[in-house]
């Protein structure tokens, strides 16, 4: 099987549910930013913005809004299950690449890209991560209008697209194992 450094932090990522309080390098968040900007986009649109929060406060105060709602919503099963994994939406990440997307066709997929990008960045830096839908949870509680402002969007065309949680992480776990029965050659 060939090999080399992407292919190796493609196969060793995991998705990160825990983090440390120590604060990310500023090269590094530098490092995963470029990356995210480097990330292909159809007919090269970049439908996106990034947003690089790094305030503690910020995000612990997102993930008490984020879980009321799933509490408040009757989301009782996935309520539960981030109960069950410390009662943290955001698994205390002392960062959170929120990737900000323009309402057209596209953008969706591409901000999967950037969230794919920012990822694999983290990882190859020996960093944990996470890609976070659940990002979106602040955004959408009563809230919400408040956080849109502390992190620059609102009614200006942006809106939610992903969330990368990125930090030192407490945990490891084996990569989940590749199901290659899903692959065909034509």
């Amino acid at each position: 099987m060939q090999t080399n450094d992407t292919l190796k932090t493609i196969a060793e990522r995991f998705s990160c549910r825990g983090y440390n309080a120590s604060p990310v390098e500023r090269e590094k968040l530098d490092a995963i930013a470029r990356a995210a900007m480097s990330s292909p986009s159809a007919i090269n649109l970049q439908p996106w913005r990034l947003v690089v929060i790094t305030d503690a406060e910020l995000i612990a105060q997102m993930d008490e809004a984020g879980m009321q709602l799933l509490r408040d919503t009757g989301e009782d099963e996935m309520y539960k299950r981030f109960m069950e994994r410390g009662g943290k939406l955001f698994y205390n990440a002392p960062v959170m690449f929120l990737i900000l997307k323009q309402h057209i066709a596209s953008a969706e997929l591409d901000c999967g890209i950037v969230s794919e990008n920012i990822a694999l960045a983290a990882s190859s830096l020996g960093l944990g991560n996470v890609i976070c839908g659940m990002a979106r949870l602040p955004f959408e509680c009563p809230k919400g209008e408040y956080f849109k402002e502390k992190v620059g969007f609102g009614n200006d065309g942006w809106e939610f697209g992903m969330g990368v949680l990125v930090g030192y992480g407490l945990v490891s776990k084996e990569p989940h194992a590749p199901d290659m029965s899903k692959v065909s050659y034509v």
